[in-house]
């Protein structure tokens, strides 16, 4: 069995205040210098122009239409509802929920329309699938798609109080 040759034997003593002064001080001091050695940097943001636009021509074309690429039975396997029901929710989001107004942007460029940010929204939940698999498709960054996700959460919870269903989103 092995045993330690140190015999040194310390007791720490609470009220000791120099020992604790001391301890103090150097704490303080290692972390200052810490705050000091490592500033914050942030990498900048490219900025990536993503066509909002063409994307919602697209989102249109493929699912809204008068002669959308896609039938509703294809829409409805993908969206995991059928396209009325959509069309309600974004309707009541986009009257109701801020978030969802269509507004510009500083440059005063339009920003993301309803129909994208729910249809983000939806497919995120509908698939499961992570915040940046939407930005090809429906042209928003992975950021922004989080805060549609949420948005569209807490709004869905707000306006129906549960998972709206074609009976209790009539009249609205």
């Amino acid at each position: 069995m092995a045993s330690s040759s140190n015999n040194f034997h310390y007791h720490y003593d609470p009220n000791n205040d120099n020992l604790n002064q001391y301890f103090q001080e150097q704490f303080s001091n290692q972390f200052q210098a810490v705050e000091e050695e490592s500033p914050v940097k942030r990498k900048p943001r490219t900025y990536i122009d993503r066509k909002r636009e063409e994307g919602h021509e697209r989102l249109w074309n493929d699912y809204f239409s008068d002669n959308p690429t896609y039938n509703a039975h294809q829409f409805r396997r993908w969206f995991r509802m059928n396209k009325p029901l959509f069309l309600r929710i974004v309707n009541r989001l986009s009257e109701e929920v801020p978030f969802f107004k269509p507004k510009r942007d500083a440059t005063f460029w339009n920003g993301l329309l309803p129909l994208q940010q729910c249809t983000a929204a939806i497919r995120l939940l509908a698939y499961g699938a992570g915040s940046d698999s939407v930005d090809e498709y429906i042209r928003l960054a992975e950021c922004t798609a989080r805060k549609c996700l949420e948005h569209f959460v807490v709004g869905i919870v707000d306006l129906f109080g549960r998972i709206p269903t074609p009976t209790n989103t009539r009249g609205s």
